[in-house]
């Protein structure tokens, strides 16, 4: 009767109806009217009902209102984000639907509360989130909040594949894999152009060579030019092709080192150990200068500096004795050489890269300095190895992605997640499978050169001896 009573005061009230106290018996006897108070309770029910309905109303806009963000996808990426109702403080809706979700390549799992799938197109989608809440009539219309969805464009489709210019008198094939027995093992190699030289056209600085030599030794190379010397690809080149043409034409001098090691091995003493050491030194420091000297004699035929030239250089001759494997290196730059053990449980490194010793900065076989410089014999690297499952040589477009540091590089672990990498451990799940008689492992490990790592898009080279 007091609710009742009040309605009707305030409705008297709005219509500036007052009710004089001789009068409010009048009143009492108007509430107790059967018709009246079937109004009443119309009255109250229909304010009830506007309550509810403003309520219900008042929260969809709460919802739709409400700020809601979400991962950030891209295009061919696996793509998963919680779209959680109890975070959001959702509890009271009772249906709903996403629409857009397809068109992008993605799904909602209601029992995972997932936004999940790999998206097939890049831009800005407005999602829409469709729902009711509890309370409200089965046949009325969804309520629609958009969500802003953003797909970005995978990174690698940023970059374009210029052919580089094939009639530059120093042009060379933009991506080179080969696969070939040495030393009665094999090796695959593969030397490719990086993506910011494909992006506008310019040519592989990288370059390799490899040979088996009739004194037995078998001979890889690794040269990286440099990205800002005018020329470099040409330098590359004559520092590989160097190297093969001094042992090839100097074969009678490696013979020496078979009698050597034959002493070394009845004796083992310090004197057979520097003699060894010295014809080390002394043979391949001959070839680092023959190399040298070619890049200087090109330089001034073709009427350009030796600077123009720079590139880096490291080489590797191997031969299988009794004792086991010799392994002779030679490096400048900041391109490591690794030899792991026949089970894998060890590295051993066969030089020291410059960016450690130097600060970043590297240096290069055309620097006449690296002959002068008192460091110059530490380049060289002579190890007896009992047996070996893999030789790496790189240039640092695998190893800075790689193992980003060269503190990384003798550890067996890092090298064996490089393996791992190899054989399909990556985000691409590309596998190279090292085996001879597999067919495919030239198109495999040219597949695998194209990982992509921010930040690291130089030209790759890789060579590895198993």
């Amino acid at each position: 009767m007091a609710d009742a009573k009040q309605i009707i005061e305030n409705l008297f009230a709005v219509n500036n109806v007052s009710v004089p106290k001789n009068r409010k018996a009048l009143l009492d006897q108007f509430l107790k009217e059967e018709q009246n108070i079937t109004a009443i309770n119309a009255i109250i029910e229909n304010q009830n009902l506007l309550m509810d309905k403003w309520k219900l109303e008042n929260r969809v806009n709460d919802i739709i209102q409400q700020q809601v963000r979400v991962l950030n996808a891209t295009v061919g990426k696996p793509y998963e984000t919680k779209f959680d109702f109890d975070r959001f403080k959702w509890k009271d809706i009772a249906a709903f639907q996403f629409e857009g979700l397809e068109e992008v390549g993605l799904t909602y799992d209601e029992k995972t509360k997932q936004v999940t799938g790999i998206p097939t197109q890049s831009g800005d989608f407005k999602i829409v989130f469709k729902f009711k809440l509890a309370g409200e009539p089965d046949n009325i219309l969804y309520h629609e909040k958009p969500i802003l969805l953003i797909v970005n464009p995978d990174p690698k489709s940023l970059w374009k594949n210029l052919e580089s210019d094939r009639n530059d008198p120093y042009w060379k094939e933009d991506n080179i894999t080969q696969f070939a027995p040495i030393d009665g093992r094999h090796i695959l190699v593969s030397c490719k152009r990086g993506r910011a030289h494909a992006n506008v056209g310019s040519f592989r600085e990288d370059d390799f060579a490899f040979k088996d030599l009739d004194t037995g030794w078998s001979l890889v190379v690794v040269a990286d030019g440099a990205g800002s010397a005018k020329i470099s690809r040409k330098g590359s080149a004559i520092a590989c092709n160097s190297v093969v043409e001094y042992f090839t034409g100097n074969a009678e001098s490696m013979k020496a080192f078979d009698e050597l090691l034959q002493q070394h091995g009845n004796n083992g003493g310090n004197d057979t150990q520097k003699k060894l050491n010295h014809f080390v030194y002394n043979e391949l420091g001959k070839a680092a200068f023959y190399v040298h000297k070619k890049l200087e004699d090109f330089a001034k035929n073709a009427a350009v500096t030796l600077k123009d030239l720079s590139t880096t250089l490291i080489f590797t001759l191997f031969k299988k004795y009794e004792v086991g494997y010799a392994f002779l290196s030679f490096g400048v730059g900041d391109c490591p050489i690794a030899v792991l053990n026949k089970d894998v449980s060890e590295v051993t490194l066969m030089n020291w890269i410059d960016v450690g010793e130097f600060g970043g900065g590297t240096r290069f076989i055309t620097m006449p300095e690296i002959f002068q410089n008192e460091k110059f014999a530490t380049r060289f690297g002579f190890k007896l190895i009992n047996d070996f499952s893999y030789l790496f040589m790189m240039s640092d477009g695998i190893y800075d992605p790689k193992f980003v540091v060269e503190a990384n590089l003798p550890d067996i672990e890092k090298w064996k997640e490089f393996l791992a990498d190899l054989d399909g451990k990556n985000e691409d799940k590309i596998k190279v499978e090292l085996h001879p008689g597999n067919k495919e492992i030239t198109n495999q490990l040219s597949t695998w050169m194209d990982f992509w790592s921010q930040g690291n898009h130089d030209d790759r080279t890789l060579a590895i001896v198993f």
